[in-house]
């Protein structure tokens, strides 16, 4: 989920989160990840952090879980602020592989390792995602810690099928793997993953559920379909780095999200430019 922020202060608007947050629920979204990659977690303080957590909490209560991005580089840091979430009650942490130090395997092993047992009663989600952070985390290493019980799932945006089968092989049956990647999903889905932590839901949330649930009731033709028909969009999303143009698409649709935090800038009226035939096709603008 986008961070939406208030154009005159900078500030977090929280009512639009809130707003934001009951809108993907009711628009096939089953969990909310807040303060990930595309919430913009480097620009935030962990106070606007645990206060988006409150208010997310609040406004889909019942309705879905709540995923909060917690991870660090420093794991005295993630450990810390992973169970500041689990006393909120959240559903679970999202984190990330160490971005710039790129600790080796067994130092990512440990640093995972040590997160999940300070917080054992909360589900973890590991985050693979090396364009970002400079290093992948192995096959191997993530199988190791699919052995840790309270990690059930990973986050794999490295952008390989080949390291999607082999987590498949290495991990336990019940380990769930999530595309990173909307255009990887459907082909994802073909090798073992279970479904997406997704930038294109904040617009066709209800489509993607839909190709998901149609690959699962053994109707993959359906599913290819959704997914071609949705590539375009996929792509365009992902003309400079995230979430300037999933923020850039709301905007277009009338949300009140504002701009992104520094030193996210770009030409906007260039992404604009590239969203606008898209979103048009696929009727995702007003009128």
């Amino acid at each position: 989920m986008v961070t939406p922020f208030d154009e005159a202060s900078g500030g977090v608007n929280y009512k639009v989160a809130e707003e934001l947050a009951s809108h993907l629920v009711s628009h096939g979204t089953d969990t909310l990840v807040v303060c990930g990659t595309t919430g913009e977690s480097p620009t935030l303080s962990w106070d606007e952090e645990f206060e988006l957590f409150h208010v997310v909490q609040q406004a889909v209560a019942g309705k879905a879980k709540i995923v909060a991005g917690t991870g660090s580089n420093s794991t005295h840091e993630a450990i810390a602020a992973t169970q500041k979430a689990d006393k909120l009650g959240l559903d679970g942490s999202l984190q990330v592989v160490p971005y710039y130090n790129k600790p080796p395997q067994a130092g990512l092993y440990q640093h995972f390792r040590a997160i999940a047992e300070a917080s054992p009663d909360l589900p973890m989600i590991l985050y693979n995602i090396p364009g970002r952070t400079g290093q992948n985390m192995a096959p191997d290493t993530i199988a190791r810690l699919a052995e840790i019980p309270n990690i059930v799932a990973v986050k794999e945006a490295s952008g390989s099928l080949d390291q999607v089968s082999q987590i498949r092989r290495a991990a336990p049956s019940d380990f769930c793997i999530y595309s990173g990647d909307d255009s990887l999903t459907m082909p994802m889905l073909a090798v073992g993953a279970q479904g997406v932590v997704s930038v294109a839901s904040h617009l066709v949330g209800d489509k993607l559920q839909q190709m998901i649930q149609a690959f699962e009731q053994g109707q993959p033709q359906t599913a290819t379909q959704i997914h071609i028909q949705l590539f375009p969009l996929f792509k365009a999303l992902f003309v400079t780095a995230n979430p300037i143009p999933v923020k850039a698409a709301l905007r277009m649709q009338g949300w009140q999200v504002g701009g992104t935090r520094p030193p996210l800038e770009d030409d906007l009226s260039k992404v604009e430019q590239a969203l606008q035939p898209v979103m048009a096709e696929l009727g995702l603008l007003p009128g």
